[in-house]
This record gives C-alpha cells, structure tokens and sequence, in this order.
C-alpha cells in the first residue's frame, strides 16, 4: 500500500460493494463455493475482507449458482492497488473506467480524484445498476454509464486517466481520442495464445496522436465481452481426414522450456507475439503422455506434442497449411536469442495504423507473422 492510497482504501472497505452471495474460490476443495451473507456472515466476511478475487456473476447472470463462465468479479484487492499506483492518479484528474464491476474500483478512483471526477462505464445492465446503487448508497459521486466501453466515452471527453478491468486482444483507438496529450492508459492486453494478460501502461504523444508505453505486470481478467474467443470444438479440427494427413515428427524441448512452469512465466507472452491466432490448451493424460494442442484461428490447422516426463524426445503431430509447432519452436528460439525478455522488456504502441509490439525501444518492432512460412 503506497501511502497515497492509504486513506481511499480506510474509507472505502470492498465489502461495502460486494453482493449479499458471492462465490470466492476455497483452497480446500479447489472450487468455487457459494456464501451467502445473510446464512453465514462471518464467512461472508472473513472472504470479503480477503485479498483474493471473488466471482460475482456467472453466465452474464443466467446462474445463480457456479455456472461455466466467470462474467463479472471483485479485482483480488492487492492487484487493484498495484494497478492504481501505476496510474498515478491525482486530485483532480478525469477519469474513465472501462468495466465497473461492483464499483469499488470506481469508488476508490473517485476518492483520490474528487467527486465527480470518474466516469465507469459497463456493459452488463444488472451489474451497472447494481453498481450504481452501491456507489449512491456510499455517498460517492461517480457517473456510472450503460454501455460498451470499447467505445469510451466522448461526452465526458478529455480524460487525464484511463483505466480498463477487462482482458483486451484489440486497444480501440478512440481510447486513445478521448485522452489530454500526457494522459495515461492502463491496460490489460494480452494475445490469443493465452488467457491471461499483462498490464500496459501508455502515455499519450504531445499532439494525441498516439499512445505507447512498457508492460508492467501480469495479470488475468475476464475478457471483453466483444472480444471474447469462440473456438470450433476437437472434432472440427481433428477429422478423419486430418489424423490420416498429420505429419509425424519429434522434438528434443521440454514442456517447461517451451511454455514455462506457470501462467505468469514470460515464455507463454512472448510465444503469442510472434505466433498469431493459435490458442493451446492441454489434453487428458494418457498412458503417461501429457499432450499439448495448438488450434489455427484462421483456419483449421492444428498440432498435438505428447511430452513425457523424463523424456528425451517428444512425438509431433501436425496437420493444415500451418506447421503449428514449428512456428512454436521457431518464437522459442526467437525469444532465446533476445536473451529471454521479461514481461516488463515489452512495450505497446497503439496510432491511426493499429497497435503494435515492441522489445525494448518502440523501433524495435515484434512481429506480428509467424517466424516461418506456411506449409503448402
């Protein structure tokens, strides 16, 4: 806790904006359970006063039980005051949020400031009423808006801050519109190849026309609802066909060499720079072998490597106009001769043209190609 922020976050406790059944995640039984304030407040709030993330809706609202799909949740409270010291917010700064959420974040923003101040706006119209009604029964001064963030925003246009609490693949340019030359951006970009992201921190040109910055942490939230992934499912991708075509070949790289130990390692972000429109996703384990899938999102090429552990050497099965894991080894060797970058050694660039990655200078462009040809 940096000591600006000290006094925003007595005043303003999470628990005041969380719902009365909420669904954090219990590290005994390695799910999400339900709590119920009104049936069993102390653990209502043991996990309200928490620093962990809690689900707040499931299914966009359709369950009122732990459902498929996280849809809207309370930030876990140590990464919401990270990401609040990277913006550097001051009294008197305009800001926007893109999605609301409960509210605590906005509230939090609004504290530092001033009343006034902070636009939210969400997509969902349960959770910004919700909000809304929180943030007026907290006596905070926030105008809470219904409606697509990717938009932002103009009528309260120039902002100071902008700050986004949703996962984003694509950074609209008319963000970037709507901001005072020096104004700052945060946020969470990532590529296709994982689910997670890292945190950008931009700061607009002197003459508005663009904005770029460094990555500065890791981070996971849910993603835009407007950029949400839909992949076809295994037997769109792998047909009768396809298993009678792949090309079998092997591999010396380890699983952990290639994607890291966890989802925070660097070598899963660097892999999705270089090789677009691929996702991965692990298979079930069968007769000792834990497969690894690459699926094409532009078409329907695919690979599957069987890692074994204390292996020496790995099968490969690839099909389609892509050679998946060959564009995979190809980033791999790519991010080892640059030395193994780190999250922070990236930076984005958003302009007129679209968005780009760079590595260590905004010169220093990433591709955005595979580093390979496509098979023929």
């Amino acid at each position: 806790m940096t000591p600006d922020w000290v006094t925003a976050f007595a005043d303003t406790p999470r628990k005041r904006f969380l719902p009365s059944v909420m669904w954090p995640y219990d590290q005994a039984s390695e799910e999400h359970v339900t709590v119920d304030r009104s049936a069993d407040f102390e653990s209502w709030n043991r996990y309200a006063c928490s620093d962990m993330a809690i689900i707040t809706q499931w299914d966009d609202g359709a369950s009122t039980t732990p459902g498929t799909d996280m849809t809207s949740s309370s930030s876990v409270p140590s990464l919401v005051m990270s990401m609040l010291a990277d913006l550097q917010v001051q009294p008197g700064h305009k800001v926007l949020e893109i999605g609301t959420g409960t509210g605590w974040n906005a509230a939090l923003l609004a504290h530092r400031a001033g009343p006034g101040r902070v636009t939210t706006i969400e997509v969902d119209p349960t959770v910004a009423e919700t909000a809304r009604h929180a943030l007026q029964q907290a006596g905070i001064a926030v105008t809470v808006i219904r409606g697509d963030g990717l938009h932002g925003y103009p009528a309260a246009a120039p902002y100071d801050r902008l700050i986004a609490t949703c996962g984003l693949r694509t950074v609209p340019y008319a963000w970037v519109e709507q901001m005072r030359p020096d104004g700052v951006l945060l946020i969470p970009w990532g590529t296709q190849f994982t689910s997670t992201e890292a945190t950008a921190r931009l700061v607009v040109a002197s003459d508005g026309s663009s904005a770029s910055g460094p990555f500065t942490r890791r981070v996971t939230f849910m993603r835009a609802r407007a950029q949400r992934l839909t992949v076809g499912d295994y037997d769109t991708y792998v047909t009768a066909d396809a298993k009678e075509g792949a090309q079998k070949s092997h591999t010396a790289l380890p699983h952990d060499e290639v994607f890291g130990t966890t989802l925070w390692d660097a070598n899963q972000f660097a892999l999705g720079l270089c090789v677009p429109a691929v996702i991965h996703t692990k298979g079930l384990v069968e007769n000792g072998a834990r497969p690894v899938w690459l699926l094409s999102l532009n078409d329907r090429s695919w690979a599957c490597v069987l890692f074994r552990d204390n292996g020496a050497r790995f099968t490969v099965y690839q099909y389609g106009h892509r050679r998946l894991w060959d564009e995979i080894e190809a980033a791999h060797t790519w991010w080892t001769e640059q030395g193994r970058p780190g999250f922070g050694n990236f930076g984005l660039t958003i302009d007129k043209a679209g968005q780009h990655v760079w590595l260590d200078a905004e010169d220093n462009v990433v591709s955005s190609r595979p580093l390979i040809a496509a098979h023929d």
